[in-house]
């Protein structure tokens, strides 16, 4: 049998669909999760830092290494287990152990992260979240629980999956610093169905927190993209009158096309990011099939009234971002237009001028031209008599006579002369 070559990136590729399995929590349970992030460049953050961080962690437990070029792990250490991931921009830890403190998401929980460990993290906390998964065999107890554990206002409470959940968040930070989570799952719901849920709420709050980012950057724009604005409309008034100095104008339209461009640079990323994240946070709601809880506000309507708008300033900002820079390119386009037709009108005055002037010059050639032939003439009669000057003698014609006759031809002659050549000229 032949055998087939495989692509170099085949088996890569295909293992990558199954890199991320989700994790298996059961009921009661708990996790502990942390998002971290450079505040600045973090795309192109250090990731050995990051590798020698997770492994700093592993080695506290004798918990085995991952591969050199790893972008996640999932293994024991100690008692609980540990599922580590790198993205883009953030790297991720989340944690889990069996049975639920009694202090319902008490901060101990957060400490099977070594503080001393923290203190030295490559990178900034984006999210935290203290997860408590408990068992429910019907909805008695759960409306006074999360009445007591969540702020009310801000409650997201739904049945997720054909009912085998209850999950509920109010997307605030506690005093401790976390994001709370409470799952209420049913006898009958297995443990990896649990863990998909559970790792869609730490996504769903990591993209939300990286989602605005994108917020931030688009309220640090506005003042600067309003100034901008401002000056834009100032010379775009300016150009529909008179024009001390076009060149001027032109240079500052060029000045706020380039600033505009430098914007849209180091925005690009952060707004195309958002645009991503969004998307992920609301696929992220729909897989988990929300129903209403007893009236409550659901997560995808939190979204909608909280994270969406936010959304939308973004997209408006880039929006209004590219249509300013376009703007400047129109209005330098239309510039350089004004400027090429004053400079063809003053072109056409040019050369109308030189026609004029040529048209002097060949008047006060003509005119030359005509004293050239009396003076030619003069000199030509002046020869002519020389030459005649015996016939007064033998014929008795007398000199003035002589002279009469001479000259309409003498004149003639020089006339036809030049004639000639100015045919041969032109």
């Amino acid at each position: 049998m032949a055998k087939i070559e495989d692509h170099p990136l085949r088996y890569a590729l295909a293992n990558e669909l199954h890199a991320r399995p989700f994790p298996s929590v059961e009921a009661p349970g708990r996790a502990a999760y942390l998002a971290l992030k450079p505040a600045h460049n973090a795309a192109g953050r250090d990731r050995d830092a990051e590798r020698a961080h997770l492994i700093d962690l592993l080695d506290r437990f004798g918990a085995p290494h991952p591969q050199p070029d790893a972008t996640h792990y999932f293994g024991q250490i100690g008692r609980h287990v540990l599922k580590w991931e790198s993205h883009t921009e953030f790297v991720t830890y989340t944690i889990f152990g069996e049975g639920i403190a009694e202090r319902p998401f008490d901060a101990a929980t957060f400490a099977l992260f070594p503080q001393d460990w923290l203190d030295v993290a490559p990178g900034t906390r984006m999210t935290s979240a203290l997860i408590r998964v408990e068992q429910a065999e019907g909805d008695e107890g759960i409306i006074d629980k999360v009445r007591d554990w969540f702020v009310p206002e801000s409650l997201a409470i739904s049945r997720m999956l054909d009912d085998d959940l209850v999950v509920a968040a109010d997307f605030r930070i506690d005093e401790a610093g976390h994001m709370r989570f409470a799952l209420f799952a049913r006898p009958s719901t297995g443990a990896r169905r649990i863990g998909r849920v559970v790792q869609r709420l730490c996504e769903i709050e990591t993209y939300k927190a990286m989602s605005m980012l994108g917020l931030a950057k688009a309220r640090e724009l506005g003042a600067q993209m309003g100034l901008l604005e401002k000056q834009l409309s100032a010379l775009v008034a300016d150009m529909s009158g008179p024009m001390t100095s076009p060149s001027e104008t032109l240079h500052s339209l060029l000045e706020i096309s380039s600033a505009l461009e430098h914007i849209v640079a180091k925005s690009s990323f952060r707004f195309g990011a958002t645009g991503a994240y969004e998307t992920i946070v609301n696929q992220r709601i729909e897989v988990l099939r929300e129903e209403r809880f007893h009236g409550r506000q659901t997560f995808a309507e939190f979204m909608m009234r909280r994270f969406d708008p936010a959304m939308r300033t973004v997209k408006s900002t880039e929006a209004r971002l590219e249509k300013m820079a376009a703007r400047a390119i129109r209005a330098s386009e239309l510039l350089r237009t004004r400027v090429d037709v004053e400079r063809s009108a003053q072109n056409q005055d040019l050369l109308k001028s030189m026609d004029q002037r040529a048209d002097m010059q060949l008047r006060l050639q003509r005119t030359v031209e005509g004293l050239s032939v009396v003076a030619i003439s003069y000199y030509g009669v002046g020869l002519a008599m020389y030459l005649l000057g015996p016939l007064e003698k033998l014929f008795g014609v007398p000199k003035p006579f002589v002279a009469a006759a001479v000259t309409p031809v003498v004149i003639a002659g020089v006339w036809l002369m030049i004639q000639r050549i100015h045919k041969k000229m032109h």
